[in-house]
């Protein structure tokens, strides 16, 4: 989203900007607009709003089996989130309600947050554009996507898209410029940068900023052979780091050399440069991650989070792993045999023209001009 405000405020450097997002990551987002320089010209502003919990392929049985998750998330999880949702609709009331504060243009990036706001807008009559991350449109943006002026897709539109929308357009998955091809002696300087040794291969295996239990848990299993033929690196994410922190045992230094080439950490504020580094990325298949290792140009093993709600990211994955542009291996089979996991990176470390053919494929994914290609659709210049 900063992206695209920042080539909003080179377009049109007069133009006001709100940015409304919801409490949990408004610190964030008054933090990077400063970090970035341009909280002067953003006025940032919180919103309620509740999400819908809802796992994708449970049965009744699961539901029974997983009672904890069934009465915290999807009970009272739920009803909070209605409640939350209602006050969502009223602020955007209060805050929309008034015609000299009412914008030219609101741009939906898709979640929670966005259905009370373009609700709203439609019962206002103020266009929006929504803008859609994955190979699957989730539930607000379907709710959302009939009225909207345009609707705008990080990744190829299917021929489902294409019916359901006539004013959609491609613009790619905006990222930070830092992601960028890295060449091959850029990749060693970076391994060296981390401590890695620069003629081994290097894999990195991240699960996000949270992380994912289920990845970490598979890279303690296999760790111990990873370690015969690859350097590890690890981001556990802040959710599950501290579950993982017996691993710190293989994160072996002499002084200032690491001699055991493998480290973990919570999170890394470089992925770009971390993922850079990297020979072969074991990562979850949400729409972001894979831009940025599409612009990366790296190759990559998927390992989609199967139960989320729409399964965007199993058809995210599926969609490159059927145009051969990134290796696709199920969460399911993963947790059943982590040597399926272990099997798959083996064989692309080995094989550098494997590799160099999905990093190319994927790399045709990857559109550098999103962002300015999002800035002059909600401008009205595209």
């Amino acid at each position: 989203m900063l992206a695209v405000i920042r080539e909003i405020l080179d377009l049109k450097p007069r133009s006001r900007v709100e940015f409304w997002t919801d409490f949990k990551y408004y610190k964030n987002v008054t933090r990077l607009t400063t970090e970035l320089g341009v909280s002067a010209h953003i006025a940032t502003h919180r919103i309620p709003s509740g999400k819908f919990h809802r796992y994708s392929g449970w049965t009744l049985r699961d539901y029974f089996a997983h009672l904890d998750i069934t009465i915290k998330d999807l009970i009272f999880g739920n009803i909070f989130g209605f409640l939350k949702f209602i006050c969502g609709i009223i602020v955007s009331f209060c805050r929309l309600f008034r015609k000299k504060s009412r914008p030219d243009i609101i741009f939906l990036k898709g979640g929670y947050v966005c259905l009370p706001v373009g609700l709203v807008a439609r019962l206002f009559k103020i266009p929006y554009i929504i803008h859609e991350s994955d190979t699957v449109a989730g539930l607000a943006n379907r709710l959302l996507m009939k009225k909207a002026k345009n609707v705008a897709f990080g990744m190829p539109f299917s021929d489902e898209v294409k019916k359901a929308h006539p004013n959609y357009v491609w613009t790619g998955i905006p990222v930070a410029p830092e992601f960028k091809a890295v060449s091959p002696s850029r990749a060693m300087s970076l391994k060296k940068a981390f401590s890695f040794n620069p003629d081994k291969p290097l894999v990195v295996i991240t699960g996000g900023s949270q992380g994912s239990e289920n990845l970490n848990e598979t890279a303690r299993l296999i760790l111990p052979e990873l370690l015969k033929f690859a350097s590890v690196g690890l981001v556990a994410g802040r959710k599950h780091y501290e579950n993982m922190i017996d691993l710190k045992d293989y994160e072996n230094w002499d002084h200032a050399s690491l001699e055991s080439n493998f480290r973990m950490w919570e999170f890394n504020n470089t992925m770009d440069e971390l993922m850079g580094a990297a020979d072969v990325v074991v990562s979850r298949a949400g729409a972001t991650t894979i831009a940025e290792l599409a612009a990366l140009k790296k190759a990559a093993i998927l390992v989609p989070f199967e139960v989320l709600p729409g399964s965007h990211q199993l058809r995210n994955a599926e969609r490159l792993a059927e145009a051969q542009a990134a290796i696709m291996v199920r969460d399911s089979t993963m947790v059943k045999n982590p040597s399926v996991l272990l099997d798959e990176i083996r064989h692309l470390v080995r094989s550098p023209r494997l590799r160099a053919d999905l990093a190319d494929r994927l790399h045709e994914e990857a559109r550098s001009d999103a962002a300015l290609r999002l800035a002059k659709l909600i401008l009205g210049e595209e």
